[in-house]
């Protein structure tokens, strides 16, 4: 077997979390909500389409929240200092993290405390 792509993320937000979610991820960065299916109960999730790749966001709800530092999602964007405006202005704090080449990034965290990179891919990794 060989794995395609990865197809989506899921990412634990509170129980109260669903306006919170819709406004960072849908709102602040822009992604497209989509309609989960119904038999998972659609008032316990919020899922999120990225791009035209197929590639998905579905918030769930688990009030246990995030379980490591290390642990993220990462959005690949055009221009990530407009994305750190837009959130900044928001209200959702930024911070700078070790530099890779080529990839200019960011870390924020979304409302549920999941932490969440911002990154472009301007080339290959040197």
């Amino acid at each position: 077997m060989t794995a395609l792509k990865l197809q989506h993320a899921s990412v634990p937000m509170t129980t109260d979390g669903n306006e919170k979610g819709r406004h960072f991820y849908g709102e602040t960065l822009g992604l497209t909500e989509i309609t989960p299916p119904e038999v998972l109960g659609t008032e316990l999730f919020v899922w999120y389409t990225i791009g035209d790749s197929g590639d998905e966001i579905h918030l769930y709800t688990d009030d246990s929240g995030p379980n490591s530092p290390g642990q993220h999602i990462c959005f690949q964007v055009d221009d990530p200092m407009a994305v750190r405006e837009t959130l900044e202005t928001n209200g959702y704090e930024t911070s700078d993290t070790d530099a890779i080449p080529n990839r200019p990034r960011f870390f924020t965290h979304d409302p549920f405390g999941n932490r969440v990179e911002i990154s472009a891919i301007l080339g290959p990794y040197k």
